[in-house]
């Protein structure tokens, strides 16, 4: 990074780093918002402990990045549709978010990025894993990244809301399940190129994909499984214990991630805002 009045120490050797030396609550000066989006171009994740701030800050802090999005399986579900607040409760069968996924990427432009807030955690369990999509494709060989080349995915959001997916009989966070509710579907290039680095990453996800544009999903199945399973390798990953008032600042774009449903007897709550992105080149 250039010189840098924020600290930034990364947790692990392939993706993620902890800042310090920032109040989210703050009114922060241009120079610290952009120390902060290039140590977030250059670690994937970011993330911040010890912080304290509202609703209303933690929507100021995520528009210095641009605007909020709505998730549209959220809407109207809960308080405020700028804020999803993301419940574990004991007994909870599922959580939202244990598999390895990217956010919302049904839609045709899916958010860049969110930041998560710890309000209440167990004292062990409930992590969240991330793993860098840059190396899940830079690892891949030449003949892969050829067959890959111009072979665009089918995202479709029927496997996490809705009727059929019946997430709301096994979870505290409830989604739209009513039956005005309709499948929404966008097709995108499985090798993205990402629009602030230039760098090439694999885009596909278990919650969303769910084949290739052209083929049946019969056929598309062993492709898009070695995919997603080569996409979060130990070694392109890294493991956030959280703490109350810890943060989590992901490039929704060139990271995937994974809540670890292990929290046992135990509440966890989290304040979620979404980022809007851009179309998918």
């Amino acid at each position: 990074m250039r010189n840098s009045r924020i600290g930034v120490r990364p947790i692990a050797g392939a993706i993620g780093a902890e800042i310090d030396g920032v109040r989210i609550g703050d009114d922060l000066d241009d120079e610290t918002i952009a120390d902060i989006r290039q140590a977030l171009n250059e670690h994937c994740v970011i993330f911040f402990r010890d912080q304290h701030f509202d609703a209303a800050q933690h929507k100021a802090f995520a528009r210095r990045f641009g605007e909020i999005f709505i998730h549209p399986n959220y809407q109207g579900m809960q308080a405020d549709d700028e804020i999803i607040t993301m419940r574990r409760e004991p007994g909870d069968k599922h959580i939202v978010g244990e598999d390895w996924h990217a956010d919302t990427t049904m839609v045709a432009a899916p958010p860049m990025g969110a930041i998560l807030y710890a309000i209440e955690v167990p004292p062990y369990g409930g992590d969240t894993c991330f793993a860098s999509q840059y190396l899940a494709y830079e690892t891949l060989s030449d003949g892969m990244k050829q067959t890959l080349a111009g072979l665009r995915a089918v995202h479709s959001d029927r496997l996490v809301a809705g009727p059929t997916a019946a997430k709301n009989a096994v979870r505290s966070t409830k989604v739209r399940e009513d039956d005005a509710w309709r499948e929404t579907i966008s097709t995108h290039p499985v090798v993205r190129t990402h629009p602030e680095t230039g760098r090439k990453l694999l885009f596909v996800n278990r919650s969303y994909t769910v084949g290739f544009e052209g083929m049946t999903e019969a056929e598309s199945k062993p492709l898009l499984e070695y995919l997603l399973e080569h996409g979060h390798r130990p070694e392109f990953t890294c493991r956030f214990r959280w703490q109350t008032g810890s943060v989590a600042f992901w490039d929704n774009r060139s990271a995937k991630h994974l809540a670890v449903h292990d929290a046992g007897p135990f509440r966890r709550v989290m304040r979620r805002v979404q980022i809007a992105g851009d179309p998918v080149y």
